[in-house]
């Protein structure tokens, strides 16, 4: 626990009101989206870069731990204070700083909510194209923790291609900025790409430079249902293949329709076992055109029923469906396992098939759902509590199927707690050993959100 002096140098860096030690207060910031909770020992909500590194500094010599933390929407336990100490929330940080239109950048605090900037944004004709489901209430910083992506990165990338640079607090408490205000540097070694996904371990981004780009002229849905999951993911990699990158192109299985239809009490797709739902952006010209490609190749995959959203209604509709599927599910199973798994997109079919045998194997319900354009399957065992051992065997065995495809075992969620056991699988011990000497070096005191990604 926090010495008492230690809590009055606290209240005064961020103010008495501003430091939460009362229990109903420290369950507010004691989870994540993964469930898993543990009680901080106090809660500190700065307002500048200096009391961050006022408070960083006073950890360091007090040898407890801080844990940064955002809205807590991160899917992998990154911001659960597993060993206590100060949890430092940036909900004060929210402020946007600068919109500067005519070199396309945007200067944030971390607390800013992202679907507020991409708004703030949109209205001048701009556009902050990474889009994670949780855009309403996650913030710019955790998404930079996490290095977010989202809905759009099949064409627009994750958010390392958007973090220009940043003001930052080093773990020993030094105030440093990385990266510029310009499309190039390659001044040093790129220390924001570096903190980038780093999930609070090496640093706390206290204002984060983004780039921005012209917001699309036009923007074209088409949503298509299939009889068998092979054509719909045959139709991914087909569309892919005729060299059209659309911003959207969504992947969704039989049990997630089923869940939708059920929490929207709605038919949505006739009893089909997949749904495509592919977006393009662009001028009009070109969302017509590759939006009546998109709809020959899947109807050439083998789609049962294909529509084009010819309002923005229409339009809204589609997306109601696609959004409602994480709470859907829980209609299925109390609990869920959401794992995010990447692979090579022509390697989808072969993936949703060795899932499919995984889920035989251990008497499991297994939900796919996600990203199929940049082969970011999300995939939700579900669970209850008598579940969870077979539930963890089934996710290694996911795991070792992705890897033998070549792909990777998180694409957005990130390692936290929950894929701390299995990242020696995915990079190696030498790899390994280097991260951790990085984390060694630029936090010798292991002060700040210890307990993450390492075992």
């Amino acid at each position: 626990m926090l010495k008492p002096s230690t809590v009055k140098e606290l209240k005064k860096i961020v103010g008495p009101a501003n430091l939460s030690t009362s229990p109903e207060e420290l369950i507010v910031y004691s989870y994540d989206a993964t469930q898993r909770e543990e009680l901080p020992w106090a809660v500190a909500r700065p307002a500048s870069t200096d009391e961050v590194s006022a408070i960083i500094r006073l950890a360091n010599r007090e040898m407890f731990p801080v844990v940064p933390r955002g809205a807590g929407t991160g899917m992998s336990g990154g911001s659960v204070p597993i060993q206590g100490g100060l949890v430092l929330s940036l909900e004060r940080m929210n402020r946007i700083l600068e919109i500067d239109e005519q070199n396309l950048i945007a200067v944030v605090e971390p607390g800013v909510v992202t679907g507020d900037l991409q708004r703030e944004v949109e209205a001048r004709g701009l556009f902050y194209p990474p889009d994670p489901a949780s855009h309403e209430s996650c913030t710019i910083g955790g998404n930079v923790a996490e290095c977010a992506g989202g809905l759009r990165a099949v064409k627009y990338g994750v958010t390392k291609d958007y973090v220009l640079g940043l003001e930052m607090v080093l773990p020993t408490g030094e105030i440093i900025k990385t990266g510029a205000r310009t499309a190039k540097s390659v001044a040093g070694y790129d220390l924001t790409k570096l903190i980038v996904g780093s999930e609070g371990t090496l640093g706390v981004a206290t204002i984060i430079i983004l780039k921005l780009l012209p917001i699309p002229e036009s923007v074209r849905t088409i949503v298509a249902f299939f009889n068998d999951v092979e054509s719909s993911a045959s139709a991914v990699s087909k569309v892919i293949a005729s060299h059209i990158i659309p911003c959207v192109l969504e992947f969704v299985d039989r049990l997630a329709l089923r869940a939708v239809e059920g929490y929207l009490k709605e038919n949505i797709s006739g009893g089909a076992e997949a749904m495509l739902l592919a977006e393009v952006d662009g001028t009009a010209d070109s969302t017509m055109r590759e939006s009546a490609r998109i709809t020959e190749i899947m109807t050439e995959a083998g789609a049962a029923r294909i529509k084009r959203a010819g309002t923005d209604a229409e339009r809204k509709s589609i997306w109601k469906a696609r959004r409602s599927i994480s709470p859907a599910l829980y209609a299925i199973k109390p609990n869920k396992m959401n794992e995010d798994i990447v692979v090579p997109r022509s390697r989808i079919p072969e993936i949703l098939r060795e899932i499919e045998v995984i889920a035989k194997r251990y008497d499991l319900l297994i939900v796919n759902f996600g990203h199929a354009g940049d082969g970011n399957i999300h995939t939700n065992i579900m669970v209850d509590d008598a579940d969870v051992p077979k539930a963890e065997a089934a996710a290694k065995n996911i795991f070792e199927a992705t890897l033998r495809m070549g792909g990777s075992i998180t694409g957005e969620h990130g390692i936290g707690l929950s894929k701390a056991a299995y990242l020696p699988m995915e990079v190696g011990p030498a790899a390994l050993a280097a991260m951790k000497h990085i984390k060694r070096a630029l936090d010798p005191n292991n002060i700040l959100n210890p307990g993450k990604i390492f075992l």
